[in-house]
């Protein structure tokens, strides 16, 4: 309603410092809108019973003080906007409530004026608290960290914490930072972060992420990331920026929204012309402003923003990362999934169930030739082949992996293949690989030499709750299907344990890629993979979900949907969700569009008087902002759980987001691959920066010499918060509307 881009100056801490965004009010009475229409309120019944006792002067002079207070709240972010040149809904509002005064109308003046500030403040106050629950995650980071330096053990802020150091976790206590534990066997309770309550066994060499509890014995950690560059804090910038990106639901409420704000000026202009020309002017007049009121798309404006961030901040909180408005208008689109095997519908923790070998070659000799060109893999069946094969390992020499199907390379002179069955020959061993491909194994043959020596196999165990995550699926109205490069019998049998039917096996990742078209069949399809191997399947999906992605950077940038836990029901939860936030979106919108429709010609032909009007498109206005709250809600699945919604201190240096969810003056800047981080003070870390994100739109914003210096790229990086800070977020503004801009500025699309 007023002007989120160049409005009022942003709220400050006590210590001058610019507030972050979920520094807003905590409760609904502390939202300064509230309060100045609660004041208006009272001086207007103040005012009217003042007028009933018979001091009619009086009572008119109070309804009028009513009428500017309730006015406060919008009018002069309105002039500032028209010194600007920029109109919007708050100018519509403006000039309807002046009007109102000027033809004798107080007390619907000031009641317009009231319910306004009320709505823009329920407004204000519920982004302000899924911010709020979002940036909670940041509390689980404690207030101080223990590290030992020469065998002493000192206590220090998470932002002193340097990499290399060597952090202390007691029993119970929560990790600061992410680190790799070097001393020590435990349980970790992530569950505020990956929505999952069963702890996770952990030792030596294990990675461990903050905000994880440690829940048996004492650990030494090795820090390697600072606070501010930790997972925890890299998952509330990231849905801080999703939220801020349009999706395709917001664009057509701005398409059309954009456009009435001009539209509405010239309707009630010619209301007011023409009828005075048949009637009363005074009347057609009256009539011309209350269509101003009628026709605001004030609802419109905030149908899908305020969705997009309820939805988003919740599916947060319950260990999946949707990367924007767009993702989530698709992902409540998807009717089919196509799921990769590995590390997907399975446990990602293969393990060596058989070695057969030629004659002359024992098991320990094959392993260590597989091991030798594996030694440098992350694949999950590279970590099989060198848990079975023992610490002493030499790695081979040369090493190139062949996409799709194996490693070739030299040890000690003697080249070394290893690979799948049809890349690379069975020759003796053809029997044995068709057995132990019938149990289920995935087999890969060692070469020495062009020599087939063994076979290894390989079995990745299905995941428990796989078959009721795709019977979950399958209850939404979703087909399912596999895609592995795995042979076809070892698929069949993974899929008949999982209920799976549509099977596709023995696939390069190109051909993932180019088989979605053909499964989707016309329809929306995800592809569910690691977010590495299977990369161009999920470029090409409708939507990329990564599974297990907490930690992994490629997983958490490639794909448009990050689930941070192992647990498969993840996925039949947040598309679940999206559906039903998808459709509040669109009940919002139909919302809107009716209430305008229906009010303009009732107030065009006075069938509905200043009053009526302003009562029914506030009450309208509430109804959106009170569905879109419920985006906000999830109910978590049996086994899962939601990260903690309770604010608490902020321990850790976080940059705010820099963009202003739905900002129609100044769009963001296009993400850069490479940033530059502001001047901290000394003895500071650097605050944590955006992640490029994929698809992110370019922007640009208008120049000092338009008459808005609130988007230059300047201003904007050193004082991201500018017009996030104290709770400001996405307003009435989406449809303010320029003139003068040059042709060139750039909109964000």
């Amino acid at each position: 309603m007023s002007d989120a881009c160049c409005g009022p100056a942003p709220t400050t801490n006590p210590d001058g410092a610019v507030a972050e965004p979920d520094h807003g009010p905590e409760r609904w009475w502390q939202v300064r809108e509230l309060q100045l229409a609660a004041a208006a309120a009272v001086l207007l019944g103040a005012g009217w019973l003042i007028g009933r006792a018979g001091a009619d002067t009086a009572g008119t002079a109070v309804e009028l003080l009513a009428a500017v207070v309730a006015g406060a709240t919008f009018i002069p972010g309105t002039l500032r906007n028209l010194r600007h040149r920029r109109i919007g809904v708050g100018t519509l509002m403006t000039i309807a409530a002046i009007g109102a005064v000027a033809l004798g109308q107080i007390p619907e003046a000031a009641m317009l004026g009231i319910l306004f500030s009320i709505a823009e403040g329920l407004e204000h106050y519920a982004v302000t608290r899924t911010r709020r629950g979002l940036r909670a995650l940041l509390s689980l980071v404690p207030p101080t960290a223990t590290i030992l330096r020469e065998g002493t053990e000192f206590s220090v802020a998470p932002d002193e914490l340097a990499l290399g150091d060597r952090m202390l976790l007691r029993p119970g206590e929560r990790a600061a930072t992410d680190g790799i534990i070097r001393t020590g066997r435990t349980s970790l309770d992530v569950s505020a972060i990956t929505g999952e309550s069963v702890p996770v066994e952990a030792g030596p060499g294990d990675e461990l992420h903050a905000g994880a509890i440690n829940g048996g014995g004492a650990i030494e950690v090795e820090v390697t990331a600072r606070a501010a560059d930790s997972s925890l804090a890299r998952i509330v910038h990231i849905v801080e920026e999703a939220q801020d990106r349009k999706g395709a639901g917001q664009r057509l409420a701005d398409t059309i929204a954009r456009p009435l704000v001009p539209a509405i000026m010239i309707l009630a202009a010619l209301v007011a012309g023409l009828g005075s020309l048949l009637g009363d002017p005074m009347l057609w007049i009256e009539r011309a402003l209350v269509v101003l009121v009628a026709a605001s798309p004030c609802a419109l404006a905030i149908a899908v923003p305020l969705t997009v961030v309820a939805a988003i901040g919740a599916s947060s909180r319950h260990g999946a990362l949707i990367k924007g408005g767009a993702a989530l208008e698709e992902l409540g689109r998807i009717r089919v999934v196509a799921l990769d095997k590995t590390g997907t519908l399975t446990r990602n923790t293969p393990q060596v169930i058989a070695t057969v070998t030629v004659p002359g070659v024992d098991d320990a000799g094959a392993l260590a030739a597989a091991a030798a060109l594996e030694a440098r893999s992350e694949h999950p069946l590279a970590q099989a082949i060198l848990t079975a094969a023992g610490p002493d390992i030499t790695p081979a020499d040369d090493v190139t992996a062949v996409a799709g199907h194996g490693l070739h390379g030299t040890l000690a002179g003697i080249g070394l293949r290893l690979g799948k069955p049809g890349w690379i020959n069975p020759g003796p061993l053809a029997d044995q690989v068709a057995r132990l491909q019938g149990e289920g194994a995935t087999v890969v043959l060692v070469e020495q030499d062009a020599t087939v020596i063994a076979a290894i196999a390989v079995r990745d165990e299905l995941r428990p709750e796989a078959p009721e995550a795709i019977a979950r699926l399958r209850g939404l109205g979703i087909d399912v299907a596999m895609l592995t490069g795995d042979n076809d019998r070892t698929a069949h049998s993974l899929a008949a344990e999982a209920g799976i039917t549509a099977v596709h096996a023995e696939l390069l990742p190109e051909d993932k890629a180019a088989l979605l078209p053909t499964l989707a069949g016309g329809r929306k399809i995800a592809m569910v993979g690691d977010g590495i191997n299977d990369a161009p399947a999920l470029a090409t999906a409708n939507i990329g979900i990564a599974m297990g992605a907490m930690g992994t950077d490629v997983a958490i940038e490639t794909a448009d949907v990050a689930l941070m836990g192992e647990d498969l029901r993840h996925l039949p939860q947040v598309l679940a969700h999206a559906r039903r936030a998808r459709t509040i979106m669109l009940q919002n919108i139909g919302l809107s569009l009716a209430i305008i429709g229906i009010l303009i010609p009732l107030a065009a032909t006075g069938v509905l008087g200043l009053a009526t009007v302003v009562f029914i498109h506030e009450l309208a206005e509430v109804l959106v902002i009170g569905n879109a709250i419920r985006a906000a809600r999830a109910t978590p699945l049996p086994g899962l759980t939601a990260a903690p919604t309770t604010t608490g201190a902020v321990h850790v240096s976080v940059a705010a987001s820099e963009h202003v969810l739905g900002d129609a003056c100044c769009p963001p800047a296009a993400a850069s691959a490479q940033r530059t981080a502001p001047a901290e003070p000394a003895g500071r870390t650097p605050t944590l920066l955006p992640l490029t994100m994929p698809n992110s739109a370019a922007g640009g914003g208008q120049s000092a010499e338009d008459g808005c210096d609130c988007c230059q790229s300047s201003s904007a990086a050193a004082d991201p918060p500018s017009s996030a800070a104290g709770g400001r977020t996405a307003r009435k503004t989406d449809i303010e509307v320029s003139w003068g801009l040059r042709s060139d500025t750039p909109r964000q699309q």
